[in-house]
């Protein structure tokens, strides 16, 4: 565990944190078993009311049997937790009055060659309700064929779509490559530079980049740092393209490619519960903070009921599910919000308990970390006092 004064989020020990020594003691060993039964690195962090645990660890830096332990400064490939990042950097245009959530995305993106996108808004790619595909259908061709970003945007905007803009939800990663493509348009700056610059600097999220730039690799470099995660069959073989592949953690995929550990994945979540401001610095306006954590979809009349009602989005954060087999947590209440990642990682906010928990492991979900990761949150969350 790490220590460290902080004016913005102090790090304390367990009790001074707001948990019940008895109770995180409990937390501690079934994270213990967790990593000598199936999970084969593990990281996370609690805050509660502005204090913080520091990050704890178990396992070991890569899944290969014999490996060393954990670095104390591991960082994780965080998947899809990018995604609520990037869209809080789109409310950022919002608030300048660079973009309007209404607007096309056919007015940013004039390589639109299908008629049946013009009906796509920015609102409609923040919610899942654009219509797009999850993936691409070449997407693992691309991944072999180490294709840039660039390749991705084209085919987001040659693809079809699964249905009319609005008329129902569907999980859609290649919504947030066409996020990036209009936020670099608007701004003239890369993704990962404006990333960094608005919203990592004045955080202090200083081990977290939108993939890997290259001084990472030089000799004493970050990317020792990185946890190798275990390897999808579908990605079995695929060495030069896999998560663990240098072309994957470079690409800064907008959709997942962000790496990041607990410590500054916390950070974000502070400010997020502080309405925006960190310390001294107002990052967003409250109202923005309001709109992003809010289901949005019953605005969408055509959205069917039960997915309004039961499975809600806000702006690129997803609701709490509690009856979904994929809840953030079965203790967790409907104003609860987050993310998970298909890399074995969970990132939930509760306003009700002043609360955030990042959870990093290096176990897909496909591979049953989901349950694991889930009866871990619920621990936390009964030691919470």
């Amino acid at each position: 565990m790490r220590s460290s004064s902080d004016e913005f989020l102090a790090i304390s020990s367990p009790d001074d944190a707001g948990l019940i020594p008895e109770r995180w003691n409990r937390v501690l060993a079934f994270a213990q078993r967790l990593t000598q039964t199936l999970l084969p690195g593990l990281a996370f962090q609690v805050s509660v009311r502005g204090k913080s645990t520091g990050e704890i660890q178990f396992g070991q830096q890569t899944p290969e049997p014999g490996s060393a332990p954990l670095r104390p400064d591991s960082i994780f490939l965080s998947a899809s937790l990018t995604k609520p990042i990037v869209a809080m950097a789109t409310l950022l245009l919002v608030e300048r009055g660079d973009i309007s959530l209404s607007d096309s995305i056919s007015d940013y993106l004039p390589q639109l060659p299908d008629s049946s996108k013009k009906g796509i808004t920015i609102r409609h790619l923040l919610t899942h309700t654009s219509g797009l595909p999850d993936m691409l259908p070449n997407n693992r061709a691309l991944r072999m064929t180490k294709s840039p970003l660039s390749s991705f945007v084209e085919g987001a905007c040659q693809v079809a779509l699964d249905f009319p803009p609005g008329r129902g939800v569907q999980y859609q990663s290649m919504g947030f490559v066409l996020l990036a493509a209009i936020i670099e348009g608007v701004t003239g700056t890369k993704l990962p530079a404006f990333l960094e610059q608005e919203l990592f600097t004045p955080l202090r999220m200083k081990d977290t980049s939108l993939g890997a730039p290259d001084d990472w690799f030089l000799p004493r470099g970050n990317a020792e740092r990185i946890a190798r995660v275990e390897i999808p069959e579908e990605q079995q073989m695929g060495e030069d393209w896999n998560w663990n592949s240098r072309y994957w953690l470079q690409l800064g995929a907008p959709w997942g490619g962000m790496l990041t550990t607990t410590s500054d994945l916390i950070r974000f979540g502070q400010v997020m519960l502080d309405g925006g401001t960190n310390g001294l610095i107002k990052l967003f306006s409250h109202s923005t903070i309001l709109a992003a954590i809010s289901n949005q979809l019953p605005f969408f009349p055509d959205v069917p009921e039960a997915d309004r009602r039961c499975r809600g989005w806000g702006f690129g954060w997803r609701m709490n599910w509690p009856a979904h087999a994929s809840s953030f947590g079965d203790l967790l209440g409907p104003r609860a919000y987050g993310h998970w990642g298909a890399t074995g990682t969970l990132f939930w906010i509760d306003p009700d308990r002043n609360a955030s928990v990042a959870i990093l492991s290096t176990l897909p979900l496909d591979k049953q970390s989901g349950p694991a990761l889930t009866k871990l949150s619920n621990a936390i969350v009964a030691a919470i006092r």
